[in-house]
């Protein structure tokens, strides 16, 4: 299957992956700005933006395509970054090939098990019809009524494309992610181990990853340092991304 890559820059690669919902143009801005110093591969993911569909949500699955998009692209030393569902592929991505990853950064997201918090949401793209949709400002009166802030509707909305002419539909696979929520929460698994650098980055209002999730952070990762951005919540890249990027290259490079 062919995975969608936004590149630029020149150098060492650095490959970015993006979480639920999200969309390889979310990193445009920080990914400029990487490229000063790397060759930035943005990706979609399988089931986001113009990456393929299938109907599978598991992390094995996301691993092996994006495993093969690295050797097809036959990167070496790289250094893998992802976000939230981005980390967990990360994650999963570098325990099963430690050989083709440098290092690892992991944006607000641990290796253990979430429950599903996704519902609301859901709830809300699976009442849009895209067969009736007129325009993007009706899509978000209907995120509107599940009272969705105007930072998740925006973030959400800018998934929507012109099919053709006359037509509005999603770029995620929103049947897939409605189906196999649930294993988007998974744990990594616990025979899985990276032992080259890592770093964890949380948003200090996010609780995403809390101090008793250390420990089995390093299970899986002992050679992990964990630093948090004060203030941010869980898309602390686009919060907070100036100290986000001076947090990250400080490591990267």
């Amino acid at each position: 299957m062919d995975i969608f890559s936004n590149e630029m820059g020149s150098g060492e690669p650095l490959v970015v992956m993006h979480g639920l919902f999200g969309i390889s143009d979310n990193w445009v801005s920080l990914g400029r700005k990487y490229a000063e110093n790397f060759r930035v591969l943005l990706l979609d993911l399988p089931n986001h933006g113009r990456s393929g569909h299938f109907d599978r949500l598991d992390y094995p699955f996301f691993a092996a395509e994006i495993i093969d998009f690295i050797e097809r692209k036959e990167l070496r030393n790289v250094r893998l970054m992802g976000h939230s569902l981005g980390g967990k592929v990360a994650m999963q991505v570098a325990c099963t090939r430690p050989d083709l990853v440098h290092k690892l950064v992991v944006a607000d997201i641990a290796p253990k098990a979430y429950p599903v918090h996704h519902q609301v949401i859901l709830t809300a793209l699976n009442e849009i019809d895209t067969s009736r949709l007129q325009s993007r400002s009706d899509a978000d009166a209907v995120l509107m009524k599940y009272r969705l802030d105007e930072a998740t509707r925006q973030f959400l909305l800018k998934n929507l494309y012109w099919k053709s002419e006359s037509r509005l539909d999603w770029r995620f696979n929103l049947e897939a992610i409605s189906k196999h929520i649930v294993e988007v929460g998974a744990a990594l698994d616990p025979t899985l181990r990276f032992e080259k650098d890592t770093l964890f980055i949380r948003g200090g209002a996010s609780g995403y990853i809390k101090d008793e999730d250390i420990d089995d952070m390093l299970n899986h990762f002992p050679l992990a340092q964990l630093k948090t951005i004060e203030g941010a919540g869980h898309w602390l890249h686009a919060q907070s991304p100036a100290a986000y990027y001076d947090m990250t290259m400080e490591f990267l490079v």
